[in-house]
């Protein structure tokens, strides 16, 4: 036997692995070039330039000379085509269904309901008389301890729009370049922030909170980097062209409502408190924490416990009880945790059948409240 004819040419085997590979990028690029095509009102100027990059690469394809940059583009081509260019939802003009919207969410706070209404009532008088409301309307900041509604407020707001809402934890923030991005001429470079926001919601009109900015990052020069840029993001004369340096091309951010929150104020920089009206939010007193988690808490606790209706059941006398070890916790993260604690032991004992219900009364109160 001969064994030239039984041995594989090895020249011959990566001739053919080089081709496969040629025919697989040649493929993909027919694929950007498509989804470039197929992507509604993408800006013309951007879609051409899209294109001179795929047209470019592809010359570079023939010569064997694309693999450094084909990784770049197709990200950079994906990302351009998954921003939702000119998609925008429809606001709902409506106070009474605010008023719904902000009851559902929140028991009391009168007095920020009230305000939150002035706001939309402004923002629907000028949408009425053909004017733009957001960017004539000044950016919402909450501002007030931890557990006192600030993000569920910001929520309600959307919803009471029916816009989509993102929010963004300015906590992570260490750098101006996680809400800029960073150029595409960096390896593994991706858009900032804001433009991610876009696509997650997939309209150019979301409402965007931008939650706790007062703990963007701690470092003295890079936070007042950061608030430059806020300043840029959330002023209408500016954001209506926000550069984002991986996109390197304006964006549009004049329809997106932005709602900030904070716990304080004392590292905001006085320019961007100029272009913010502040909300304060008051702090919960134990006899509202009482309604709250009567009526708010309890039944979504029970619901994800999986215990219906009956099987848990607290004395109404108890309840100040319920509350009062807390009492020092101006929000109800506490309490919550506190009811799901509860709800956890009663599913246990009903799982292993020692219960079928319970009834918490003084006497074993102490039991089930967690240790």
């Amino acid at each position: 036997m001969n064994p030239e004819t039984t041995q594989s040419n090895p020249s011959s085997t990566i001739s053919d692995a080089k081709s496969s590979t040629e025919e697989f990028l040649f493929k993909e690029l027919k694929h950007l070039s498509d989804r470039v095509d197929g992507t509604e009102n993408i800006p013309l100027d951007l879609k051409d330039r899209a294109h001179d990059m795929l047209n470019r690469l592809n010359r570079m394809a023939e010569t064997g000379g694309y693999a450094s940059s084909f990784d770049t583009l197709s990200r950079y081509v994906e990302i351009i085509t998954s921003i939702p260019w000119g998609k925008y939802s429809t606001d709902k003009l409506d106070l009474g269904l605010a008023r719904t919207a902000l009851d559902k969410n929140h028991y009391g706070m009168e007095g920020v309901k009230e305000r939150i209404l002035e706001y939309l009532a402004t923002m629907i008088l000028l949408t009425q008389r053909g004017e733009e409301a957001v960017a004539k309307a000044p950016v919402l900041l909450f501002v007030g301890l931890q557990g006192v509604g600030k993000t569920t407020l910001a929520i309600s707001i959307a919803e009471a729009l029916d816009r989509k809402f993102v929010r963004i934890a300015m906590g992570a923030i260490g750098s101006v370049l996680e809400l800029r991005g960073r150029s595409k001429a960096y390896p593994e470079a991706l858009p900032g922030q804001i433009i991610n926001a876009l696509i997650r919601s997939q309209v150019m009109n979301p409402v965007i909170l931008l939650d706790e900015i007062e703990k963007a990052s701690g470092q003295e020069g890079l936070l007042s980097d950061v608030m430059a840029t806020l300043l840029e993001i959330l002023d209408p004369n500016q954001n209506p062209e926000f550069r984002d340096h991986y996109l390197d091309y304006p964006v549009d951010l004049s329809k997106v409502l932005f709602i900030c929150s904070a716990n304080n104020t004392g590292t905001i920089s006085t320019a961007l408190m100029d272009r913010m009206e502040v909300i304060k939010m008051p702090s919960y007193t134990d006899n509202e924490k009482v309604v709250i988690a009567q009526q708010y808490l309890m039944p979504k606790i029970l619901a994800k416990s999986g215990l219906r209706e009956g099987e848990l059941v607290i004395d109404p006398n108890l309840w100040p009880q319920v509350v009062r070890p807390f009492g020092y916790d101006t929000g109800i993260r506490s309490l919550g945790r506190t009811l799901e604690a509860i709800a956890r032991k009663v599913a246990r004992e009903i799982v292993e059948g020692r219960a079928q219900a319970i009834y918490i009364n003084e006497q074993n109160l102490k039991y089930y409240l967690p240790q």
